[in-house]
């Protein structure tokens, strides 16, 4: 074992560093040598132990590292993140993904709001519930495609503004697998307000009142279903559930929402 700096050490090829008691700007820094040596090849892991809060863990980072929180990451973590993947053992706060490029989020537990904002690439995926605004902003970018899977419930405005990629929520119940029946809809109001591209996939109807007045419900084709095994079958992956409780025959009980137009506020302006 060698000490490369306070907090932190490296064996078999494994960085681990101790989040105890640091100020957000000091464990970032941390973090960025950390990933710095794993995309020399000298470090392919990363884990963080006794996180508690600290903001921006992992932003802006780049390259193929594998980085383990275990804690509770605090707002913008992975924000502008461009490659590597992060596995969260505890809850996220705000914020998580914001503005993320490509690579991969796994979050064992719920998230606040605004997860994945503006991201336009790579995944993001959540065991539990997650707040407002969640996906809002999201764009495909040129060979980008962002994924989101969200295996609980979700506050109002999910995919607001949404102008690309997928939103994927199962709705369901953390204790047996099964899907929410008296803990309210699987997402708040206004789904979808202001929705210019992209899909959400709903494991469950919703109320029309619930969703915002620029999308539409369609039926599922033959790419919505091989999208939906794929990205499901990674959450059953990442989260230990069996995916035969979760996709029924010919898809059943799944709802798709796309937008009606790719410019829903076109007439409000005058040329």
């Amino acid at each position: 074992m060698k000490d490369l700096k306070d907090n932190t050490t490296i064996k078999q090829n494994i960085i681990t560093i101790d989040a105890a008691g640091l100020h957000y700007r000091k464990l970032n820094e941390k973090v960025k040598f950390a990933v710095s040596e794993c995309n020399t090849g000298k470090c392919p892991h990363i884990i963080i132990n006794n996180v508690l809060g600290q903001r921006y863990i992992g932003d802006g980072i780049k390259g193929e590292a594998l980085i383990t929180v275990n804690g509770t990451p605090g707002n913008d973590m992975a924000v502008f993140m461009d490659g590597p993947q992060i596995e969260v053992f505890g809850n996220g706060q705000d914020g998580i993904g914001n503005t993320m490029n490509s690579g991969r989020i796994i979050i064992h537990g719920d998230c606040g709001d605004i997860l994945g904002y503006s991201m336009r690439g790579g995944e993001i995926y959540v065991k539990g519930n997650v707040g407002w605004r969640s996906g809002i902003h999201i764009k495909s970018y040129l060979d980008k495609f962002p994924v989101i899977v969200i295996g609980g419930k979700a506050g109002a405005f999910l995919g607001e503004y949404m102008a690309g990629g997928i939103i994927i929520l199962l709705g369901l119940d953390m204790g047996n697998g099964t899907p929410f029946n008296n803990s309210g809809t699987i997402a708040g109001n206004y789904v979808g307000t202001g929705m210019h591209g992209g899909t959400i996939f709903l494991r469950g109807d919703i109320e029309e009142y619930n969703l915002g007045k620029e999308v539409a419900r369609l039926p599922l084709d033959d790419n919505d279903t091989k999208l939906l095994k794929t990205y499901i079958s990674n959450y059953c992956n990442y989260f230990n559930f069996d995916k035969s409780k979760i996709i029924r025959q010919d898809f059943k009980g799944f709802l798709k929402l796309a937008p009606f137009s790719h410019r829903p506020y076109g007439k409000l302006y005058s040329y």
